[in-house]
């Protein structure tokens, strides 16, 4: 049993499964996403990233922990990067292309084996402000896309017993039909952000490079809070700049760490 070749990586303690697409041929994506992801059982993972080089850029699809398909991962991105520039050495700049869009990103710092990235991360849309009503409670959230999903809680206690009682019913809410990640926020600063995330397919994790952008421009769009921000979330600070004045595209800055590689074996395709 030769088995599938997998590095796993994370950003803030937010996993990723990284592994070449070639090696998982004969493989349901969904079913293999929930079998190397589980955390008894498998690897254990909130996402399983399927890759494949293409000259000077790399192809990815995402599926979460509970095997959906998933448009894109800040966090996950910026940990293909990572593995890029560990395979070739000297490079600086890494472009991946992802069901949201091309996204570029810019080695800024490396620190051993981590490595802190800008990556550009497109333009926010259909930014608006809903009135929810879940779980037993109304609420006013914005909600937006960052390249996937996002509905944001601006000035939320952060009370853990309301998160997760609100987070589950929010990512299958009606009004997201692809259901939604879900961002609690509150503002400590104009210009300092503090976060929950209950990320789609997955639940809680301890950070998102996507939901941190997310959380970023609704704070921008209706909390009066500054374009360049910190994000903090469980498991450490990322910088968000909304270039909302300028080219409207949002820039996400973070670190990442490989930690495994080895293989998988599977019980079958």
């Amino acid at each position: 049993m030769t088995g599938i070749s997998v590095v796993k990586g994370h950003a803030y303690g937010n996993d990723f499964l990284l592994v070449p697409e070639d090696q998982a041929e004969g493989y349901d994506p969904g079913p293999l996403a929930r079998a190397m992801c589980h955390r008894l059982t498998g690897i254990g993972a909130d996402g399983l990233m399927l890759y494949a080089r293409d000259g000077d850029r790399v192809r990815m699809r995402l599926f979460n922990a509970d095997g959906s398909p998933s448009e894109v991962s800040g966090n996950g991105v910026r940990c293909l990067a990572a593995l890029m520039v560990h395979r070739s050495p000297g490079i600086s700049r890494v472009t991946i292309d992802t069901l949201a869009g091309p996204k570029v990103l810019d080695l800024v710092a490396g620190n051993g084996d981590t490595l802190t990235f800008r990556a550009s991360m497109g333009q926010p849309e259909n930014i608006r402000l809903v009135d929810l009503d879940a779980a037993g409670e109304r609420v006013r959230a914005v909600a937006l896309s960052v390249g996937n999903p996002q509905c944001v809680l601006l000035n939320d206690p952060l009370d853990p017993e309301r998160f997760q009682k609100l987070g589950p019913a929010l990512e299958h809410h009606s009004q997201f039909p692809n259901r939604t990640n879900v961002s609690f926020v509150r503002m400590e600063a104009a210009d300092r952000l503090r976060i929950l995330i209950w990320e789609r397919g997955v639940g809680p994790t301890t950070a998102s490079g996507t939901g941190a952008c997310g959380a970023a421009v609704a704070a921008a769009a209706h909390g009066g809070a500054a374009q360049d921000v910190e994000v903090i979330s469980p498991g450490g600070s990322q910088r968000v700049e909304w270039r909302r004045d300028g080219d409207n595209q949002i820039y996400l800055t973070g670190w990442a760490r490989l930690v495994f590689e080895g293989r998988y074996v599977a019980v079958s395709a």
